[in-house]
């Protein structure tokens, strides 16, 4: 069976979902198709989400500044614009600004309620089991098993989720360390503040609070916390001082959200010779060399949760690090605040300051964007929908369909596309609209990006099922824009059930994907075409133009900026994304293939080295004694275009920088070429593929030179892992 999607609903089952417009800043409630679970995962029905008052309304607040604002908050992100305008042009920059902004962001990180299925892989965890995890604002959530935690039986579905944001304040104690008897200050008491005032008083420790707020700074006092009002004209520092006998405070927790230094910089004039300062929000890191020098001070950023947090390996492929050497995990923070909230030692029920339905989630936003008081804000469940029975639902394994059924299909050229990521969204999905296709359908792993996607684009149906497109007779294309490791299972599928499949590069990520492919495309009625767009570029259909009636031998050379990726990226993880030679520089292979139309006979890499491995050189020998270098590089600047070809024949040169402009030399007329715009094909190979649907016609690249393209990628991609 080819799905990982194990369990399965009926085409069209949906939720609600809350999302963030990161135009407007606006806040709004969205059907969406409920999430499947999957490896690895559990699949819970939500009782209660908490908002995260300080880093959603930040999210808000970011979501409603203008541009120019955004620009001010994000520097880094405007040089990129700066840089890829220089590179790409204007009109292609802001077409990749504008589909950023215009994909709505899921909300929420603090999540309780029911197991209602369990996926693949998963230990420890049964249906109906009582759960907290970070999952979204959504009335189903598909989370990763080590993002979760079950609940004692005396902690309550509205109090487990408090335990999330409880692991944030804990993370940040850990790292001070403390000692029974120390005097900590905390700056800063809204929900993660007030939860660290408990989780240090029961280590132990006298507590010192600072906030302007007077309501938080009651509350704190009721917790047992020594209280400072900042508003007031009290000396900070010296009320520190004071407390902690004249001594200097042992530590601080910098628990705020703030763009000043000034927080650092006094709990450094607090802290005694050798203290600690511990951040846990944000706040301006301006410091002092003279304050933490003379006194020999720490400074450290805590990381969320916990050891764990941002590693693939522990959060999606499951994953543990050793108990005897990473004591506390996030998962494990999780009981362990579970456990404080179990025992009494840490309560959150008088933190809890306004409940919502989830219908009125924007009504709740609206609240803690404002001015009134705000704590912590619960969404309700209570109304959610149960699940729909579950049943394992098998492939149908079609290998030829009625004529008239086919007929009716390729008249209508519906297509299914599976997969809603960031390029499906900004290339794919447009260049089928601009190719007249109908878009019959759309599914994604999670289900929500698709059913975002379908309300943008105007595609009549969402799911979180691949197999509900596959199984569609209605349906005669498909379009595969997921990750390069379920490629080739998802292709085999669509063409044994008699579907047309445009696939994105790669075709398959292993010599045994490539045989199961080629074996299922001869034995299937439709066609097979990969997203080679390159060759379909208007300037590159210009130079074979020029070249088709030169007979003798080429010499290529493509130059690819390719830049850095870090090293936890999927794509560079063999077993996912199959590295880079096999999942981005095939494309460039392709190219080659098609400029100079003869088999490739040979074919050699060099690499940098294993901590280089993105770094290559490939050589390249075709039949008709052609020689072709692509020099991929991902040690270059951004500043630097991204690809340039040259191509080298019969004293003739053509030159294509960044596909904006192409020179030819040697040719006669016209020596320059200019685009108004980039233009890679991506729209000219999207209206190939349906062209050659709608009319019967054979694949627009021939199925050989495929298959041919992805065997020398994968063998070359060998070379460099050796």
């Amino acid at each position: 069976m080819f799905c990982r999607w194990v369990r399965a609903r009926r085409f069209g089952d949906s939720m609600k979902q809350v999302f963030q417009d990161l135009k407007t800043g606006s806040t709004y409630v969205l059907e969406v198709p409920t999430p499947n679970v999957e490896p690895g995962k559990i699949l819970i029905r939500t009782k209660y989400s908490l908002i995260s008052s300080g880093t959603e309304r930040m999210l808000v607040e970011f979501g409603k500044a203008s541009l120019v604002e955004k620009v001010r908050q994000q520097p880094e992100k405007a040089a990129q614009v700066i840089a890829k305008i220089k590179t790409d042009g204007v009109l292609a920059t802001m077409r990749a600004v504008d589909a950023k902004l215009s994909q709505p962001m899921p909300l929420g990180y603090c999540n309780s309620g029911e197991v209602v299925a369990v996926g693949k892989n998963v230990r420890g965890y049964s249906v109906g089991d009582r759960v907290v995890s970070n999952g979204r604002h959504a009335e189903f959530a598909c989370v990763p098993s080590n993002l979760c935690a079950k609940l004692p039986g005396n902690v309550a579905f509205d109090e487990a989720p408090f335990a999330v944001l409880g692991a944030i304040a804990l993370q940040g104690i850990r790292l001070i360390s403390p000692t029974l008897g120390e005097n900590i200050v905390v700056f800063g008491l809204g929900l993660i503040g007030l939860m660290a005032v408990q989780i240090l008083r029961a280590n132990g420790c006298r507590v010192l609070g600072l906030d302007f707020n007077q309501d938080r700074l009651r509350l704190a006092q009721s917790m047992g916390c020594t209280v400072i009002d900042l508003s007031s004209v009290q000396d900070p520092i010296q009320a520190a001082i004071e407390f902690s006998r004249d001594r200097g405070v042992d530590a601080a927790l910098l628990t705020l959200a703030t763009k000043s230094s000034e927080p650092i910089a006094q709990s450094a004039k607090m802290l005694r010779k050798r203290g600690r300062i511990v951040l846990v929000g944000v706040a301006g890191t301006q410091l002092s060399r003279d304050d933490f020098y003379e006194k020999e001070l720490s400074f450290q950023v805590s990381c969320s949760y916990g050891p764990g947090r941002y590693d693939i390996t522990y959060e999606e492929q499951g994953h543990d690090y050793p108990y005897g050497l990473v004591r506390w995990t996030e998962q494990r923070n999780f009981e362990a605040v579970l456990d404080l909230m179990s025992s009494g030692s840490l309560c959150v029920s008088q933190l809890v300051s306004s409940r919502f339905e989830i219908d009125r989630a924007p009504e709740a936003y609206n609240l803690i964007a404002s001015d009134e008081p705000a704590l912590g804000v619960l969404l309700q469940f209570d109304s959610a929908p149960l699940l729909s029975d579950v049943a394992v639902k098998p492939i149908q394994k079609l290998i030829g369909k009625p004529r008239e059924i086919r007929d009716q299909q390729r008249e209508r050229g519906a297509v299914g596309i599976i997969g809603a990521g960031n390029y499906a969204a900004s290339i794919l999905i447009p260049a089928f609209k601009m190719a007249s296709a109908e878009l019959a359908a759309i599914g994604s792993r999670g289900g929500a990006n698709a059913g975002l996607l379908a309300r943008r684009f105007g595609i009549e149906r969402a799911t979180a099922i691949s197999e509900d497109i596959l199984n569609d007779h209605t349906i005669s294309s498909v379009v595969i824009a997921t990750r390069h490791d379920s490629h080739a299972e998802l292709t085999c599928a669509a063409l044994n059930a008699g579907k047309n499949v445009f696939v994105e590069k790669p075709l398959c990520i292993s010599l045994e994907q490539l045989e199961q492919v080629a074996l299922a495309e001869q034995r299937s009625t439709g066609i097979l075409m990969v997203g080679f767009n390159r060759r379909f570029a208007p300037q590159i259909v210009e130079i074979k133009r020029r070249l088709v009636d030169m007979t003798s031998p080429k010499a290529i050379v493509m130059t690819v900026n390719a830049g850095s990726l870090a090293g936890e990226h999927w794509t560079r993880d063999s077993a996912i994304g199959g590295g880079r030679l096999v999942g981005e520089a095939c494309h460039f292979i392709d190219l080659m293939r098609f400029l100079v139309d003869q088999p490739i006979v040979a074919g050699d890499v060099q690499s940098m080295g294993s901590e280089h491995r993105d770094t290559f050189a490939i050589q390249l020998h075709f039949a008709d004694k052609s020689l072709g270098t692509i020099n991929y590089f991902s040690n270059g600047h951004r500043a630097v275009p991204k690809e340039r070809v040259e191509i080298f024949i019969g004293g003739r040169v053509c030159q294509l920088e960044n596909f904006r402009r192409l020179n030819l030399y040697g040719f006669g007329g016209r020596s320059q070429i200019k685009a108004w715009r980039q233009d890679k094909g991506q729209v000219s190979c999207a209206k190939a593929f349906m062209n050659a649907v709608r009319h019967g016609l054979e694949s627009p690249i021939r199925v050989g030179e495929l298959l041919e393209v992805s065997r020398i990628s994968i063998e070359l991609q060998a070379q460099i892992a050796e």
